[in-house]
């Protein structure tokens, strides 16, 4: 009866705002029990001059529709009841778990480190999707070929839902279908929170094991955005072993670690760690410093999750749109480790 009552209310409209009284928020309490029904209704204004036509309305309305019952309708004026957020409505809960991979600075392979990562787990056999939250420079659409892709949309369930990329049975959706490659994303705050908010709820993820989320580097209010709009399970930092990359890291081990965060911190990635000659394969040349990521890690009791070399299928895959985690034996075998290691990790939270 008090749903009936509440869809009754909906069509009493307040002469000024032109607004009903459930939209407006002026309802504050609605009780039906024994033959009886009390509705309190609360107005914005002291002395609202239609407060007691809005009453007597009422009062005729529920009369008519519940005869026999008794009907009490209470005025309150000055300040209505605050209105219940609705719910957010999600494509999101056939997703099993999320990863945030994330880094301190830009430059230090964090999208490749995704792309790979994401063809390492589907080796595995599971299923996975990467949203690309790097809305300043979405490179996902490149890593996996897909640059020229435009989301369709379908009805489901009353609501529009975008249907993301596929390739290489990975499901991919990013704000770079969205724009042109050569536009300048001059995004402010809310722009692009509202952007991927939207790509979050209504991208038509399906059954995932794993959602990837590679989000921009740095921190700030993209990653707290992303934060409140996915249940993140444990997030990858990715660095270079050298010192000012390192440094960075702190910064994002932190935000992660911040109690208002409290997300678990699954290990860091040393990508780019060394470089192997192909006609050399026992040497190892230490380009950008040696070891400073895992040196961190364990002097900070984060578990360091391997190294990445530097392999030139890697480069040539992630301009070809074809991760070298799938088609090189070298590359697939340090991924499959660090892969093998999150799952590890992930699956026992």
């Amino acid at each position: 009866m008090e749903q009936q009552i509440e869809k009754l209310l909906a069509t009493v409209t307040h002469p000024e705002t032109g607004r009903n009284l459930v939209e407006s928020g002026f309802v504050e309490h609605i009780a039906a029990a024994a033959g009886k029904a009390t509705v309190v209704l609360r107005f914005a204004k002291a002395r609202d001059p239609f407060a007691v036509k809005i009453k007597n309305q009422t009062e005729a309305l529920l009369r008519e529709a519940f005869p026999g019952t008794e009907i009490l309708v209470v005025v309150k004026e000055g300040g209505a009841a605050p209105r219940p957020e609705p719910k957010t409505r999600t494509m999101t809960d056939g997703i099993a778990k999320v990863i945030a991979v994330a880094s301190g600075k830009g430059g230090v392979g964090k999208s490749t480190v995704t792309a790979n990562l994401a063809v390492a787990l589907r080796n595995l056999g599971f299923r996975v999707g990467v949203l690309d939250a790097d809305i300043y420079g979405p490179s996902q659409p490149k890593m996996f070929g897909v640059e020229g892709y435009t989301p369709l949309a379908e009805e489901q369930g009353g609501i529009d839902v975008m249907i993301p990329a596929e390739a290489m049975d990975i499901r991919l959706m990013s704000i770079g279908f969205f724009i042109k490659p050569t536009d300048a994303l001059l995004w402010r705050g809310a722009m692009a929170t509202s952007a991927l908010k939207q790509i979050v709820h209504q991208t038509k993820w399906g059954m995932l094991d794993f959602l990837l989320a590679d989000l921009p580097p740095g921190t700030g209010d993209i990653h707290l955005s992303i934060i409140n709009e996915l249940k993140i399970d444990a997030a990858v930092i990715v660095s270079t072993p050298q010192q000012i990359a390192v440094a960075d890291v702190v910064r994002g081990v932190e935000m992660f670690r911040n109690p208002n965060v409290n997300i678990p911190v699954a290990g860091v990635v040393e990508n780019m760690a060394y470089f192997t000659p192909e006609e050399l394969p026992d040497n190892r040349y230490y380009i950008f410093g040696h070891g400073g990521a895992r040196e961190y890690a364990e002097r900070n009791g984060i578990d360091f999750l391997g190294e990445i070399p530097i392999i030139q299928s890697i480069m040539e895959g992630g301009d070809t749109g074809r991760p070298a985690a799938g088609i090189d034996s070298r590359v697939e075998r340090h991924y499959r480790e660090l892969a093998e290691k999150i799952v590890g990790k992930v699956m026992k939270s």
